[in-house]
């Protein structure tokens, strides 16, 4: 008795039943994920202006990593700010929870941004956004036949095939050509796989562990692992001004705001539900890269075009047709 008394106090850490109330509205859903995406879609030219604003040399990977690890230390240190101004507390997982922060913190802030960074330093802004939407894919995928929470059927595989058809046709560029680097596209693929997974941990964990304690730490943590990687093989970032620390900044808020709305919304939803406002996400990417890296002939390239929007009609019908039941 007294177990089963401590199992269920540990499952429910806080209580939920006006954050579920709020976070299950179909307005607040809509909205909170179009933040999330017009977060994300703007990291892509935002992350090259910060390589120029701080010096980083794009061909040397320890300097990535440890641009990338100041990034989510200071986004991890915004998280855990608001959870204690919000709860009136010192925010700190409980100790049979650390093991889940670090779960998340591995595939999230260590490896998702190791394979991001180092990926879009070796593709346009435009073509990171296409192919880093293979993450909504991931998601579905990885819930089917790993965390086992939805169904796969016919629906879902055509809508995949749409997906990676618009990987494809992003690849060919204007002389048709295959363009294929492991270093390049293929970290920023691996970057989304590694998004999805953490996705599914996040939704999973926050039955244990309060959600922004959860975000915030495992981005502090990842965070100083980056900057000790990076650092110790002899990374070098310099700001060159006032607008570097401000853009350091927004990068951080990115990471911090988006992520943590991300896993209240999976809480308290099927992570489906979320992922088909995410088919927006390619094309806010897109869009952003086009205006401030004046990436504007690569976007309205008809491949590209078709390319993004294969991408978004696929995440669109695995998530309006493909989920009928779930998996109990």
């Amino acid at each position: 008795m007294e177990n089963d008394i401590m199992e269920k106090a540990e499952k429910d850490p806080q209580p939920t039943d006006k954050a579920r109330a709020f976070f299950t509205k179909g307005w607040v859903v809509c909205v909170g994920a179009i933040i999330c995406c017009l977060l994300w879609g703007s990291a892509f030219p935002c992350v090259k202006i910060g390589y120029t604003l701080f010096s980083v040399d794009t061909t040397h990977v320890p300097s990535i990593i440890l641009f990338a690890g100041l990034r989510f230390t200071l986004a991890g240190l915004l998280v855990i700010i608001f959870g204690c101004i919000q709860q009136k507390r010192f925010l700190l997982p409980k100790k049979q929870n650390w093991w889940r922060v670090l779960l998340v913190c591995l595939f999230q802030a260590v490896a998702q941004y190791i394979f991001f960074y180092i990926g879009l330093a070796n593709v346009s802004g435009v073509k990171g956004s296409v192919l880093n939407g293979l993450g909504v894919f991931f998601t579905i995928i990885i819930a089917c036949f790993v965390f086992r929470t939805e169904k796969f059927n016919l629906i879902k595989l055509a809508g995949c095939v749409l997906g990676f058809g618009g990987v494809i046709l992003i690849n060919l560029g204007g002389d048709f050509s295959f363009e294929f680097t492991m270093m390049g596209e293929g970290f920023v693929i691996l970057s989304g796989l590694s998004a999805a997974v953490a996705a599914g941990l996040v939704k999973i964990f926050s039955r244990y562990e309060d959600t922004t304690a959860l975000c915030g730490w495992q981005f502090f943590i990842g965070g100083l692992i980056l900057i000790a990687v990076g650092a110790g093989f002899g990374g070098h970032v310099m700001p060159t001004g006032a607008g570097s620390y401000f853009m350091l900044l927004y990068l951080a808020l990115i990471s911090s705001v988006a992520f943590t709305l991300q896993g209240y919304i999976v809480k308290y939803n099927p992570i489906s539900k979320f992922a088909v406002y995410k088919s927006a996400n390619p094309l806010f990417g897109a869009v952003f890269s086009a205006i401030i890296l004046g990436e504007s002939e690569q976007l309205l390239s008809y491949y590209t075009i078709i390319a993004i929007v294969l991408v978004c009609l696929g995440i669109f019908i695995i998530n309006k047709f493909g989920e009928r039941r779930k998996k109990v």
